[in-house]
């Protein structure tokens, strides 16, 4: 499979998230746990290298069944999480932000997990205020954690083009994970200068959100033709317009169905060629 850098490791660019492991919502437990089991070992066994998780999914429940089907882990898993968030008993997604909050939500993956490092850490934004000293101190935090061996490399999750230049003035960023797809692409400045700077960018919705624009993109003409002439499905035209826009930009498609996860892997092998590209770039501009 193809691979890209992310901090230290080497990743396959078709990765797998875990979010959708949780039940409804990203709350509570999933509908089949056997499946979900099965889902997350199938994804090693295909090959795939990279999951990305958080300890806020469930909460808790997404990193317990990662635990519980993989360790202990393959040598070569690379597992990604995030913080800046958590989960009321309702649900509900809150700041937890604060410079000592993301250094407790860094411990909770770890012992969760059943890890003592992390690949990389997402430092996830609530808002996207311009960088300021609440920023800073969240930088400093992050920078503790890798320095004490916590987390091998800092990742920024739901940022600007301005967070990620303030961050790279004081330390190195290993990823970058932002809403980005056919139907939002508000972040390509964001991408363009990971490209630049050699940086992972990880897309997630990277079919759009379910009721809004994932409808959007597989009813598009121009991907539905693609797709037949492929031999693949919308989704998988997707996905790999995503892949083919830069070999920096890695994939976390997420599912809880085994089905899907096969569709999704097999992107792998799907290159769509510059006319195809510009094609669909046109059909959503």
């Amino acid at each position: 499979m193809r691979s890209f850098h992310l901090g230290r490791s080497t990743v396959t660019r078709v990765g797998y998230g875990a979010m959708q492991l949780a039940g409804p919502d990203v709350f509570g437990p999933p509908g089949n746990r056997d499946e979900a089991l099965a889902v997350l070992r199938t994804v090693v066994q295909a090959g795939v290298n990279h999951i990305d998780t958080a300890e806020y999914y469930g909460p808790t429940i997404v990193n317990e069944l990662i635990r519980e089907a993989l360790y202990p882990y393959p040598d070569n898993l690379v597992i990604v999480s995030k913080v800046g968030a958590r989960r009321d008993n309702s649900g509900a997604v809150l700041a937890y932000d604060a410079p000592d909050e993301l250094r407790h939500g860094i411990e909770d993956n770890l012992r969760t997990l059943q890890i003592d490092q992390l690949a990389a850490v997402n430092l996830r934004l609530m808002d996207s205020a311009d960088p300021d000293t609440k920023f800073d101190a969240q930088l400093a935090a992050m920078i503790k954690a890798r320095d004490d061996g916590l987390i091998a490399g800092i990742g920024l999750s739901n940022v600007r083009l301005a967070h990620l230049q303030r961050a790279l003035a004081v330390t190195e960023v290993v990823c970058v994970q932002n809403s980005f797809s056919l139907v939002d692409r508000s972040s390509t400045p964001v991408l363009w200068e990971c490209v630049r700077r050699g940086i992972a960018f990880v897309p997630y919705v990277p079919l759009g959100w379910p009721r809004q624009g994932r409808g959007v993109i597989f009813g598009n003409p121009t991907v539905i033709r693609l797709a037949h002439e492929y031999g693949a499905t919308p989704a998988q035209i997707a996905l790999a317009w995503l892949a083919g826009l830069s070999e920096n930009v890695l994939l976390i498609p997420g599912t809880a169905s085994l089905q899907h996860l096969r569709e999704n892997v097999a992107v792998e092998r799907i290159e769509l060629d510059d006319d195809a590209m510009g094609q669909l770039d046109a059909a959503f501009s």
